[in-house]
């Protein structure tokens, strides 16, 4: 594996069929991260299985600074043996089923704050993670050989899009037929909640576990029928010795390509910034503005309209400014959304005491979800192109993607560890979340020495 190169080969193409259910893994697995880490379960986690908000955010922390580690270490290895071996499906097959069972299992996780029910909760939530962090390891690897690398951008972009469309609709679903207030019995609309779900014991929430399995389940299973895999080249025993042998030599040599060396590092705080914004700031709204689970939807509702658009644009934006000046901007963008996301109490807003009672915190809230989603969206479709730009062997995708897993994992314990220092010291959910600000500084910083083709 090289840094960028000037071979400009279109990759084989695939049919249309075949690249559309490529794009419905984003699809599939987007309420995860919608439901489950941002907009229900982790909020409901933080404010009503865990015996405070506080105490919610640092062992939310806590467990995704175990998976981040986790995955860290194990990515780049499985991503080595998998470019070793060939094909990519099985790898997404076995982690998906992992991925599944784990997420469904968070319905039994009820609002007791007992210490068995707060360890079944991170514990699932840790499995679920590395299920489907792995998953798409091995999917983004297939995406070079879709299509050329003029269109890899707007791949990138629409695949997106379309997931943030996945997790809108599971979201909208949640708060019209599940979720329902305590004190009311009803949903956002007014209803009550479908399959008897009772709001007493917050089921409405709970039931963010199993919607996520069934819907990954139901729609990840195009890939497996029409996506174009990679043949397999040798048998899992000698692709131990080969893989491992290989991975080892791409470290190695890292430092002798910059530009790879630079935006691995780069993307390593970016993400686990962004990571960082969407795992906590759900869990920042209940503790500090007292949001309620229907006002998070709605968040998140703004949040992933503006993430479609977003992510669209990116993809339009890499072949007409170039996917460097993509990331460098959302990155901006994305400093002064956690600014402001930092700055913003039920009191404050930028720092200003606002009028008791004010709704102008929760303005200007909604305005950085808003801004979150078109930034974040942008950023992470432009962020695949660039790492395929560093690549110079499209058969070591796969170790390449492991290795731009480990770079966004390698220091991913650093927000929710920082997040978790902060809070603990401080005691404030203000101050704790404060770490998210310096990394995505850092890595735009980084990102100075980084090429791209386009």
């Amino acid at each position: 594996m090289s840094a960028v190169t000037d071979d400009l080969t279109p990759a084989p193409t695939a049919s249309r069929r075949g690249i559309w259910s490529w794009m419905l893994f984003d699809w599939a697995a987007q309420p995860f991260h919608t439901l489950i880490i941002t907009f229900v379960f982790a909020p409901y986690f933080a404010g009503q299985v865990a015996a405070n908000p506080v105490d919610g955010q640092s062992d939310w922390a806590f467990a995704a600074t175990i998976g981040g580690l986790l995955i860290a270490f194990l990515a780049p290895v499985l991503g080595a043996l998998s470019d070793a071996t060939g094909p990519r499906k099985p790898w997404i097959f076995g982690f998906s089923a992992i991925a599944a069972v784990a997420v469904f299992s968070l319905w039994f996780v009820t609002p007791d704050p007992d210490p068995a029910n707060i360890t079944l909760a991170l514990v699932a939530f840790v499995v679920a993670l590395i299920g489907f962090e792995f998953a798409a390891i091995f999917n983004n690897a297939m995406m070079p050989g879709l299509v050329g690398r003029d269109k890899l951008g707007s791949l990138s972009g629409n695949a997106w899009a379309l997931g943030y469309a996945g997790g809108l609709i599971c979201l909208i679903a949640m708060l019209v037929l599940m979720v329902a207030s305590p004190d009311s019995g009803k949903t956002l609309v007014g209803l009550d909640p479908i399959l008897g779900l009772d709001p007493a014991q917050l089921e409405g929430d709970r039931a963010s576990g199993p919607l996520t399995a069934i819907w990954f389940v139901i729609f990840i299973v195009p890939l497996f029928l029409f996506t174009p895999d990679t043949a397999r080249r040798i048998g899992v025993k000698n692709a131990v010795s080969k893989g491992l042998r290989e991975l080892i030599d791409t470290i190695r040599t890292l430092p002798r390509h910059p530009s790879l060396f630079a935006f691995l590092g780069s993307s390593m705080f970016y993400r686990d910034a962004l990571n960082g914004l969407y795992t906590f700031g759900g869990i920042y709204a209940v503790g500090v503005l007292g949001w309620s689970t229907i006002q998070l939807g709605v968040f998140g509702i703004l949040a992933s309209v503006t993430g479609i658009f977003g992510s669209i644009a990116g993809g339009w934006l890499d072949t007409r400014l170039g996917t460097k000046r993509v990331v460098t901007l959302t990155i901006l963008a994305l400093i002064a959304a956690s600014a402001l996301v930092i700055s913003t109490t039920e009191t404050h807003v930028l720092f200003v005491a606002v009028a008791e009672g004010s709704s102008v915190p929760d303005i200007m809230f909604y305005c950085a979800g808003a801004l979150i989603g078109a930034a974040g969206g942008a950023l992470q479709a432009a962020s695949r192109p660039l790492l395929v730009d560093q690549v110079e062997h499209p058969e070591r995708m796969g170790e390449a993607f492991g290795l731009y897993a480990l770079s966004g994992k390698a220091t991913a314990f650093l927000a929710p560890l920082g997040i978790y220092i902060f809070t603990e010291l401080s005691g404030s959910q203000r101050i704790g979340i404060t770490p998210i600000l310096i990394l995505f500084v850092v890595g735009l910083l980084l990102l100075i020495p980084v090429r791209s083709r386009t």
